[in-house]
């Protein structure tokens, strides 16, 4: 049974139209590498394979620059794609190639190359037919409020007066991943959006605007900036649109695509990434994950989540809708250090019943902290406000919060984001298993650390 994180308990929307993948190839695999020895790219020379803003970060944050920043080696990619397959993606912190084809003897000599250290078959299947894309999209009523029906989700943590201190998220930028961004690109509310650019790994060659309508009611909570309509928590940043989720099954591939998405955030240089997807079963039961694997290592998706904070990458993740069912736990990647997993909860500021729990398999305090994730304000792709439910939604809430934090105070690093939406939380004392640390209040982390930031001058 599929059981996705895409963490949505959903609204009601249109039907969202899709693009899928035009391969007849049945089979894709990972083929993890041993080395990198034979690549053309020195650390020395990083603007070669890095945006000058993702140097930046690293420099800014005292971080050096190594060898999981080079890309995987040229010449063992085309070594690969000569035995017959076609490469998908490729993920150079883990160092893999992943490909498809329609044969498993060839994956079996792609196995004998020196270089290939191990293949796992990570998709099997057939190819979802293709669906046009509606174009009903109406304008959203509008209200005496700044905020519009958001307000509830944007005074729980106090963003209002963080927003009224100057901060809104100018100057940085966002990487939304996740399902597809439907009808974003014609909605008038959304119309001046800072979308910097978009990127599928799913299917390159699809319409990332005429896929899944999760990811359009997660950049909504975020990114809308239409006063008197709907205003999100970080309205006047930049965005990247990433699609890494493929709705129509449930396989490991997506983790190979999510790597290759944060990766590419990482390249372009974004300040923080908003991630509303999570995994543990999938169609091949036998490939389900366990619970004492909830240890941010085991995981190919919580590797690479762990590796986009170790380049400077403040990193949220959804902690799951599976807090009233027979798994409970948070999923993965929710289970990576260094990053913030955002749970849900009610406007009495409760549980949410559907979010998922903590703590690690390792025992780390997860999730960290909580939004509003019941009755949240979102823009369905008509272009209406809706109502929904979930831990996808209180992500992009809680990230749009840290987005502006972090403009305040851009001197800070990404731990120190971190620690303050920690020390700042409702239940910071005593943190739990379902609230975290609790819900932060971003106003009273600006003020004391302007104070300390005063003081220690």
């Amino acid at each position: 049974m599929k059981r996705l994180v895409l963490a949505a308990l959903i609204l009601t929307t249109a039907v969202g139209a899709s693009a899928q993948f035009t391969s007849t190839d049945t089979l894709k695999y990972r083929i993890s590498l041993t080395d990198k020895a034979a690549t053309t790219y020195s650390i020395q020379q990083p603007e070669e394979f890095l945006s000058r803003k993702s140097i930046d970060r690293r420099l800014r944050q005292k971080l050096a620059i190594d060898s999981t920043d080079l890309p995987v080696c040229k010449k063992y990619v085309d070594a690969i794609r000569k035995k017959g397959v076609h490469v998908l993606v490729t993920g150079k912190w883990d160092n893999f190639v992943t490909v498809s084809c329609n044969d498993s003897m060839l994956i079996d000599e792609i196995a004998k190359l020196p270089f290939v250290r191990s293949t796992e078959k990570v998709w099997q299947g057939k190819v979802s037919a293709v669906t046009k894309r509606d174009s009903l999209i109406n304008d959203p009523q509008r209200s005496d409020s700044l905020y519009g029906p958001a307000i509830t989700q944007i005074e729980m943590s106090r963003a209002n007066l963080l927003h009224d201190a100057g901060f809104k998220g100018q100057g940085m930028t966002i990487a939304v991943i996740d399902a597809g961004f439907h009808n974003a690109d014609k909605i008038t509310a959304m119309q001046n959006i800072r979308i910097q650019g978009t990127k599928d790994f799913v299917n390159p060659q699809s319409d990332i605007f005429a896929e899944s309508s999760h990811g359009m009611a997660v950049l909504s909570c975020i990114a809308m900036n239409r006063p008197g309509v709907m205003t999100g928590t970080a309205p006047e940043a930049s965005f990247w649109l990433l699609r890494s989720e493929d709705e129509y099954s449930e396989h490991l591939v997506e983790q190979d695509y999510w790597a290759a998405a944060v990766e590419y955030a990482d390249s372009v240089g974004v300040d923080v990434v908003s991630s509303s997807l999570g995994y543990f079963s999938f169609d091949v039961e036998a490939l389900n994950y366990h619970q004492d694997q909830l240890d941010g290592r085991t995981s190919l998706i919580s590797r690479a989540a762990k590796m986009a904070s170790s380049k400077g990458i403040l990193l949220f993740s959804s902690a799951g809708n599976e807090g009233g069912g027979s798994w409970g736990k948070i999923t993965f990647p929710a289970d990576a250090p260094d990053i913030l997993t955002v749970g849900a909860i009610t406007d009495r500021k409760k549980k949410s019943n559907f979010s998922s729990v903590g703590f690690t398999a390792d025992y780390r305090v997860k999730p960290d902290v909580v939004a509003l994730g019941t009755g949240c304000c979102v823009i369905d792709p008509t272009g209406n406000i809706r109502y929904a439910n979930g831990t996808s939604f209180a992500t992009p809430i809680l990230a749009g919060l840290g987005v502006c934090l972090w403009q305040a105070f851009p001197s800070l690093t990404n731990k120190d984001i971190i620690s303050l939406l920690q020390r700042f939380g409702s239940k910071f004392e005593q943190p739990d298993a379902e609230l975290g640390y609790g819900i932060p209040d971003v106003y009273k982390a600006y003020k004391q650390e302007r104070k300390y930031a005063a003081e220690s001058k």
